[in-house]
Parts: structure tokens; C-alpha cells; sequence
């Protein structure tokens, strides 16, 4: 089914609630193609067709919804719906769900509920947000080290529908500490009657639930893993992260790179979203970062007005100062991406040995992107304005020098940022542009002053 057949079908069966159509829909139907497809419903309509299905079909499909309209959807759910929602979601996704509700909200929720989700809730909930346990899952398979192959099986067979993932098996001994992992397929291939013991792998890579969530996301990617075990301080299983968490946290790094790489991140807080965040935070980072790129701007519009005498001997030299010192901050921005890119894959490190190897790299391409664009900048000097050789030197040589200098400052910030224990992305984009244009008119009236000064005694 298109996307065209998918919305007529969502809008037709919420005019008619359709019951049994929607229900056919949600079996047959991709619940991230569907979630799309509800964006043209409002809050009640969509509301009206989730209180259709049962109440597991209907806790699958309300996992799948962003967390703006679980909270609006919540809102509106009778109390008898909204416990059954936490009876039957997935447990990391409960727990991120209670943790957004009201203290009201929980105090209400958590007597309607058997005590083991009650404690998983709270258990997992507990955990800092952005930590690793704030993704764990405890919907995980697990067998014990004493089990024959055949009791393991018939065990994950019992208890495999409750499981997020039963590919992996965890081998847990009687007080829930992890002693190794066991794939079904290793399940299947081996004799009945051989221990779990004896085939587990041994020795596990795993998480603290405490760590850093990114962490748990580069163990999965650099591993390989479908799953990853998590455990406390006192070295018991608290639950796994799976792949696909593994993949939403990278995705939200990235996006939260991008908006402090574009200077619209806070510092220590949230960040923005463009349709949730209210206009007090939006107004407030955002003039942060414009306030001190004004700053910058004003340094350097002070020193270009203090060159007054300069340029009214030689006026023909405002007219290249955007270009230079745009290509300084224009390469340096290229070169910050590059190596933030290549930190956030574990490429390059903050130690000597690659701070020396990016300089090594970066150097000859600067160097060459600056002979490149100075040669074409005095080549469109000279045929667009007419200029003599002595501005044309200082236009090529300020431009090459701009971009040379603007591909290694750029290349050596993000190390910067590491050091001092700040996230590279914070180096925004027109943070290092406002940097750039600074040191790019030194550079560009140093060279003015060397080619041009003897304008300056001839008019004086």
C-alpha cells in the first residue's frame, strides 16, 4: 500500500471506526508507516482508533509514537487504558513514558499495578537520563549455567513472547550475576543433554548501567552485537540495550551535534526542537550564541573602520574583504566537520600522535585549497575590477593564507574542545566563521599595509 491509499485508508476508518478494518490495518501495516500516516489526525481521532484494539496490539502501536503525542495521547487516555499501556509496553519505553508523567500522574499509576512491573518501572526509571540504564530493556532471555540445552530451549519457549529479543540468551547464575551468553543458534546445533555451562562464551562484553548512553551505542556498533548486557555496580544483570536503541541514540547524537555545530544547542540543558520547545528557551540559546558572534563582529568591524585612511587611498580594497575572510571560516568549517566526524567513529583520539596525523593531512590540502582559490580569486580580480599587481598580491596572498590558516584552525579546534572537556560540536560553525573573519582582516590589511603603505606616506 503507497502512502496516498495509506492516508485515505487511516482518514476512512477514522470517520467510520472501523473496528475490525483497523485493526486488519495494524497487522498488515509497518507501525512506523502508520505513525506516519496519523500525523493528519488529530489528538482525540487518534486516540478513538487506538481504544479499538486490544490492549496489546495497542501498547505496540503507542510505542512506536514520538514522545510529544505519547504525553498528549496520554493525557487523554481513561485511567483504565493507561495502566493497561504500562502493563504491556516494552519496559524501557514504560519507564521513559512514567519519568514524563506528573508526580500526580505516578502516584495514581503505580497502585494499579502488579509489584514486578511496579519495581521494574522504578527500578529502571531510576537511572539518569542519558545514562546507559536510562535505555535498558529488561526484556531480555536468560538461562542458568546448570541447564541442559533441552531445559534451556523449553525455557525460552515459555518465555519467549514477553522477550524483546530471545537471538541472544544471557546466562545468569542464582544471584543474577552474568557469566556468559549463548546464541539460539548455538541452542539449536547443540546436544540436548550438553550443559549451558559448558557451551556458553564466557567473559561477555557488557555495560554499567551508570555509563554514558553513547557508550552502550559504540560497544553495539564496534561488536557487532544484536544485544548488549547491562549490569550495576553490584555486577548483577539489570537488562540489555538492544541494536535498535543503539541506533535511535546515535541518531539523536547526531542531531544534537548538528544543532550545537549550527550554534542552536544550549549549554547543559535540552535541546531545541523546533515545534516543542517553548519560545522562552528558543529566544534564550539562540541569543546566547548570536550575542557572542556580535562580539566577535564588533572586534572586527572596530579594527576595518580604524583602516579608514587606508581604504580612502585605496578604495577599490572593501570590495575584497567579505570574500577573504569568508573562505577562511568557510575551510575551517570543512576541516571541524571532517575531524569531529572522524572522533565521533573513533577514528582519531585526543592524544599527540593524531593531533600530529590530522596536521600532517590537513596541511597539503589547506595548502593546495589555498594556492587554488588565491589564484582564481586574482584571476577574477583581474578581469572584474582591473586592478594593478600590487592589490592583486595582497588580494591572493590574504586569500591564500585565509584559507590555508582557516583549514588548520578549523582542524585543530575540536582537539581544543577536548581538552578542556567540552563537546567538539559546541564549536559552532559561526562561532569559527566569527573567528575566522577576525583574524582574516589582520591578515588581509597586514598584507595592505606591506604592498599599499607607501600610499599612505605619499598622502601624509
Amino acid at each position: 500500500m503507497n502512502r496516498e491509499d495509506l492516508l485515505f485508508c487511516v482518514r476512512t476508518l477514522s470517520l467510520s471506526r472501523d473496528a475490525a478494518g483497523f485493526a486488519h490495518l495494524v497487522r498488515h501495516i509497518h507501525p512506523s508507516d502508520l505513525i506516519e500516516a496519523f500525523e493528519v489526525l488529530g489528538t482525540e481521532e487518534v486516540l478513538a482508533l487506538l481504544m479499538t484494539l486490544d490492549a496489546p496490539e495497542r501498547a505496540g502501536l503507542f510505542a512506536h509514537f514520538a514522545d510529544a503525542r505519547q504525553d498528549m495521547l496520554v493525557r487523554a487516555m481513561p485511567r483504565e487504558a493507561v495502566v493497561q499501556l504500562f502493563e504491556h509496553m516494552p519496559s524501557d519505553d514504560r519507564a521513559d513514558l512514567f519519568n514524563r508523567l506528573g508526580e500526580d500522574a505516578k502516584q495514581k499509576l503505580l497502585p494499579a499495578l502488579a509489584k514486578v512491573e511496579r519495581d521494574d518501572i522504578l527500578k529502571l526509571a531510576a537511572y539518569p537520563e542519558g545514562t546507559v540504564g536510562s535505555v535498558t530493556t529488561s526484556d531480555y532471555a536468560y538461562v542458568s549455567p546448570q541447564m541442559t540445552v533441552a531445559e534451556a530451549l523449553a525455557h525460552i519457549r515459555a518465555t519467549a513472547p514477553d522477550k524483546e529479543t530471545i537471538y541472544a540468551v544471557y546466562v545468569l547464575d542464582d544471584g543474577f550475576a552474568l557469566r556468559g551468553t549463548v546464541s539460539l543458534r548455538d541452542l539449536v546445533l547443540a546436544e540436548e543433554n550438553a550443559l549451558i555451562g559448558q557451551i556458553m562464551r564466557r567473559d561477555p562484553v557488557f555495560a554499567r548501567a551508570q555509563w554514558p548512553r553513547t557508550q552502550a551505542a559504540e560497544l553495539i556498533r564496534h561488536y557487532d552485537l544484536l544485544a548488549l548486557p547491562v549490569v550495576n555496580g553490584g555486577e548483577k544483570m539489570v537488562g540489555i540495550v538492544t541494536v535498535d536503541d543503539a541506533m535511535d541514540i546515535e541518531k539523536e547524537q547526531d542531531a544534537t551535534q548538528l544543532a550545537r555545530f549550527g550554534g542552536t544547542a544550549s549549554i547543559g540543558g535540552p535541546d531545541l526542537d523546533m515545534l516543542a520547545s517553548p519560545f522562552r528557551q528558543m529566544f534564550g540559546v539562540r541569543v546566547f550564541w548570536l550575542m557572542i558572534l556580535t562580539f566577535f563582529g564588533m572586534i572586527t568591524s572596530t579594527f576595518v573602520a580604524a583602516q579608514e585612511e587606508l581604504l580612502s587611498q585605496a578604495i577599490v580594497l572593501a570590495a575584497f574583504i567579505a570574500p577573504i575572510v569568508d573562505m577562511g571560516g568557510n575551510t575551517g568549517s570543512q576541516s571541524a566537520t571532517l575531524v569531529i566526524r572522524a572522533m565521533a567513529l573513533g577514528e582519531v583520539k585526543l592524544s599527540w600522535r593524531d593531533i600530529f596525523l590530522v596536521i600532517r593531512r590537513e596541511l597539503p590540502v589547506a595548502a593546495a585549497l589555498g594556492i587554488t582559490i588565491a589564484a582564481l580569486e586574482a584571476v577574477l580580480a583581474y578581469f572584474s575590477k582591473g586592478v594593478g599587481l600590487d592589490v592583486l598580491m595582497v588580494v591572493g596572498l590574504s586569500m591564500l593564507v585565509c584559507t590555508a590558516l582557516g583549514g588548520i584552525i578549523g582542524a585543530l579546534l575540536p582537539f581544543a574542545a577536548r581538552r578542556i572537556g567540552t563537546d567538539p560540536a559546541t564549536l559552532s560553525s559561526p562561532l569559527i566563521t566569527s573567528v575566522m573573519d577576525l583574524i582574516g582582516v589582520f591578515i588581509y590589511f597586514g598584507f595592505a599595509y606591506a604592498f599599499l603603505g607607501d600610499l599612505l606616506r605619499h598622502a601624509g
